[in-house]
């Protein structure tokens, strides 16, 4: 299954199975939800690693970018629009492992916290 890390893209269901593997050692990645702080709060996926709002995506991207240019991450918003967007800026800037969750959390079934 963790050959889904090296597609540009995973669906919730995908989403929900490499975040069980996650937690059982067998791929590592970072979850990073881009909405903002409001949406946030009223619920995020189990397992979201950081957030990080589009709104401020010009203070927090270089150091993102530098900090893990080698990493596997994952971007998640509420429909997969701005995860999309932040998906591509990464891309163009040379991070090679990034994927877009597709269908974002309004398609997500796994668990949520709020």
């Amino acid at each position: 299954m963790s050959n889904l890390l090296e597609k540009s893209y995973v669906h919730s269901e995908e989403l929900e199975e490499l975040l069980k593997e996650r937690e059982a050692g067998k791929v590592d990645f970072i979850l990073v939800d881009v909405r903002e702080q409001m949406e946030y709060d009223q619920g995020h996926i189990k397992g979201v690693d950081l957030l990080k709002p589009t709104s401020t995506f010009q203070s927090w991207a270089q150091g993102f970018l530098d900090e893990n240019m080698d990493k596997t991450v994952i971007f998640t918003c509420r429909t997969d629009s701005r995860s999309g967007q932040v998906q591509r800026v990464f891309q163009q800037n040379g991070m090679a492992k990034v994927i877009n969750h597709a269908g974002g959390i309004v398609s997500y079934r796994g668990e949520i916290e709020r």
